[in-house]
């Protein structure tokens, strides 16, 4: 079989089969078939590029093209729909974690993957999850979203762990996205979406375009801008309802939104350069700037219980303020015991306070509660620039220098520091997050020539790199506490309190590495490789570790493969050193908890001890198999990771704890009625297996092919103790799927293409707001996606399509059971709850339901 015929099957087999493979004129078909040769893989060897089924790995390969078509503009839901094992939540109300979206591959944490871009490691996002929808509790992993498939010619995803050759955080896999080069051409494409619910209305509009570089390089520029509004899938809170029904005119009609967050000017640029230095040797360099800002929902404050605003004793009275006290007078207010369901027709309220300018409670200035609404703005760039050749002895050399940086600005508007009473703002800036990495890389690798074998390929190199973790203090009035503190109102913005500048300080540390990877090709059937990587950070020491790889081809259309590893993933900076205070639901009850540096000494007292890595083991097996037009590989993997890395169970503080943590400095401690930590807690063994088939024939007068590609993933906490919790437990073994497959259909004409997948998803865990009491099964489903596109002319391409275009509905919270009295009514299924909302966020497709677009692509 020649190698042109095995690169062109094998790109055209991948991108099918992850559901979508490019579509193009008929006349055009030879020229695009051509480029498919070009579609081979960097990504998981050191050597000279090989074709996808050349790979000892596996790795999945999806070109421009197929990204273009998957009919969404966010990085994350387009490799979603692409990799049946890379699973992405909505995670809506999840403070940060609505800002940069975790991703899980093989049902890992999202900073378990590593993230390249043209083949250098990629700067983490500075947004820490701390409600990251169980299984990404606490994770900081880098901001997939800022990349535009606009300006990727192709995607790489080794689904194998690659520590030994790239370093921390490769346990699941590693993620390439590689840059278009382009000197000469471009696309502009415009974009509209909504889905079927008449909201969440999207706009896109992107461009590419390639330039020369003098006469001996490439200056490829990409922008897109886009903006998205809210979704909705709420209903109207129990108690809110209640309070209309009796009088409270003040409550909005949806005091709860369970939604997807509203993004305006998102907008991004990418540069990709390159230039011939002659002798074999061209220097590069790529880089970004990206911006966005986001805006969520929060949690609706009752005006009747939340505590420290309305009530300090659960709604038993109301929380009043008396003005004098604050400035040193005696008390003078009397308490109002809340006695009807609707506080401010009481006549003690309307003397006692209404009528009082003396007392003040907030049920004055907000009468019908108040929904915080949280968002920050992210800002994103990088810069790599680098030298390549070829030296004199045939060594093949690479160095090059990064700089990447993220800083997340939050904003909380309608909300309140009820410290300062009836002079608090509304708005506050509760501070920044900024990530920041640099690396030095230096490598080389040489072809020996050895009698006894067909090729030995040697390849070693240098690692040097720096990360810093900075919190910068928010505005006075986010954190400050008011005059009316000790009278018992919370402290700080309501919802996200501002860091305060005891809090405030840049965390950083260096490690460098070095390493070898050793490649043989023993026969013409028989490949052979090794790596070792030794790394050694500045703060919890040195770590190494070993690959070995083997493929065989049995015949030259079958071939076995295979891979053994040991991994590792490094404690992030951020999870080692950052503290802060968020609202959680503990029990259904909104309380404040605050997260601790495992060597606080309360972390201490309540188990905590210094993060050290994650290490992990994995082991996987496979079979490649090419026969005409049918393409096939099967990869079983077995990966365990020990000392995992996430965020504790939240324990409530006593007295005495509130008085340790004052003295370490913590802030607004009085607020504060939990904490948690991150710790090495936990053990768990994934198991799995990739299967990705395809057939190519023609039928109907056109080019047609079909795909299958599915996933088995199970994920088994081996240990744990009390610091994880059995829920956490259960969020980490049941919360993804763990059956996830796709069939596809592409058909190819003169004048016009389309293609439908069919994305089948298993059952899986139920879960509403990080509660327990609301885990039930969340009921297989199928949906469909279809896109068709017509061939206006050689330039202009017009597409209509739809995701979820039958609007299969994710499974509704059913309280039939359990807590049917908090709807009201018990006499048909109950889809309501104390929290408004309508599905439960873990649906593994989204709670959003069907979505439509109209596409418009001109080529020049």
């Amino acid at each position: 079989m020649s190698n042109t015929f095995r690169a062109t099957t094998l790109a055209l087999a991948v991108g099918v089969a992850l559901g979508t493979a490019p579509s193009y004129a008929a006349g055009a078909e030879d020229s695009a078939k051509e480029e498919q040769v070009e579609k081979i893989i960097v990504v998981g060897s050191r050597g000279a590029p090989r074709s996808v089924n050349d790979s000892p790995v596996p790795v999945d390969l999806i070109g421009s093209e197929e990204l273009d078509r998957a009919g969404n503009t966010n990085m994350l839901e387009l490799l979603k729909g692409t990799i049946p094992s890379f699973n992405v939540h909505e995670n809506p109300i999840s403070d940060a974690a609505s800002l940069v979206k975790p991703a899980n591959l093989r049902g890992l944490s999202s900073d378990s993957t590593l993230i390249l871009v043209n083949g250098k490691r990629r700067h983490r996002a500075s947004v820490i999850a701390m409600l990251g929808g169980g299984i990404n509790d606490g994770a900081q992993g880098p901001d997939i979203g800022v990349i535009p498939s606009a300006a990727l010619k192709q995607v790489e995803v080794l689904r194998d762990g690659a520590a030994a050759q790239y370093g921390s955080d490769a346990i699941a896999g590693v993620m390439n996205f590689v840059l278009k080069d382009d000197a000469d051409g471009g696309t502009l494409t415009a974009r509209y979406g909504s889905y079927y619910e008449g909201d969440g209305d999207t706009v896109e509009v992107a461009g590419n375009i390639g330039l020369p570089l003098t006469d001996d390089g490439f200056a490829n520029l990409t922008f897109q801008y886009k903006t998205s509004d809210a979704t909705s899938r709420s209903v109207q809170r129990p108690d809110a309802a209640g309070f209309i029904a009796a009088g409270n005119n003040d409550v909005s009609s949806l005091a709860q939104i369970w939604g997807s967050p509203e993004v305006n000017d998102d907008i991004t640029i990418f540069g990709n350069f390159g230039l011939d230095l002659g002798n074999d040797k061209e220097a590069y360099m790529f880089a970004n700037y990206s911006e966005r800002d986001v805006r969520g929902g929060f949690y609706f404050r009752n005006p009747h219980t939340r505590g420290g605003v309305y009530s300090g004793d659960g709604g038993g009275s109301l929380l009043i303020a008396d003005i004098a006290q604050a400035g040193g007078a005696a008390r003078t207010c009397q308490a109002v015991p809340i006695t009807s369901g609707n506080v401010l027709t009481q006549q003690d309220y309307i003397d006692n306070v209404a009528n009082n300018d003396n007392c003040f409670s907030f049920n004055e200035m907000l009468p019908g509660g108040f929904t915080p609404n949280f968002g920050g703005n992210i800002v994103d760039t990088a810069v790599t620039f680098g030298t390549r050749g070829e030296l004199d002895n045939n060594v093949v050399y690479d160095v090059s220098a990064s700089v990447g940086r993220n800083q997340s600005s939050y904003v909380i508007y309608d909300t309140l520091n009820a410290s300062l009473g009836p002079e608090t703002p509304r708005d506050f800036e509760p501070g920044k997050h900024t990530q920041l990495e640099k690396s030095f890389n230096v490598d080389f690798s040489k072809d020996i020539d050895v009698d006894s074998i067909d090729a030995l390929l040697i390849a070693g190199g240098y690692e040097w790199h720096s990360e810093s973790f900075e919190v910068t203090a928010g505005d006075v009035e986010s954190f400050t506490a008011g005059p009316y503190t000790e009278q018992g109102f919370g402290i700080g913005s309501n919802g996200f309190p501002g860091f305060k500048p005891s809090a405030a300080g840049v965390f950083s540390r260096q490690n460098y590495a070095v390493y070898v990877d050793v490649e043989a090709q023993i026969t013409d059937s028989l490949l052979l490789g090794t790596a070792l990587r030794y790394e050694d950070y500045s703060s919890f020491g040195d770590d190494i570790n070993y690959k070995l790889t083997a493929q065989y081809d049995i015949t030259d259309e079958l071939s076995i493969r295979g891979s053994l590893s040991t991994g590792f993933r490094a404690p992030t900076v951020g999870q080692a050193n950052y503290s802060n205070v968020q609202t959680a639901l503990d029990g259904g009850v909104l309380v404040d908890s605050a997260l601790l540096p495992a060597s606080n000494p309360i972390a201490v007292q309540l188990g905590a001890t210094e993060l050290t890595p994650e290490e992990s083991k994995s082991v996987a097996l496979g079979v490649v198999w090419s026969l005409g037009d049918i393409f096939m590989t099967l990869d079983a993997y077995k990966i365990e990771v020990e000392d995992r890395i996430s965020q504790s169970e939240r324990y409530a503080l006593s007295a005495d704890d509130k008085v340790a943590l004052k003295a370490a400095g913590v802030p607004n401690v009085d607020s504060i009625q939990q904490v948690s930590f991150f710790t090495n807690d936990f053990d768990t063994t994934t198991t799995g297996v990739d299967l990705i088939a395809n057939y190519s024939t023609s039928i109907l007068d056109g080019d047609s092919t079909f795909s299958l590609a599915y996933n088995y993933n199970k994920t088994e906490v081996d240990s744990y103790t009390e610091v994880t919790g059995d829920f956490k437990v259960s969020r980490l073994e049941n919360d993804l799927p763990n059956h996830r497959a796709t069939f596809t259909w592409l058909q190819n004409y003169e004048d016009f293409s389309f293609f439908a997948r069919a994305n089948y998803y298993g059952e899986y865990q139920g879960v509403h707001v990080d509660y327990d009491a609301t885990i039930n099964t969340g009921e297989a489903a199928l949906t469909l996606d279809a896109e068709v596109s017509y061939f206006l002319n050689d330039d202009l391409t017009l597409s209509v399509g739809a995701q979820n275009l039958f609007d299969q509905e994710a499974t509704k919270i059913n309280f039939t059971d359990a807590g049917a009295a908090a709807c009201g009514s018990v006499a048909e299924p109950c889809v309501n709850n104390q929290w408004g909302g309508v599905y439960y966020e873990t649906s593994p497709f989204g709670f959003n339901g069907g979505f439509y677009y109209v596409k418009a692509t001109y080529n020049f």
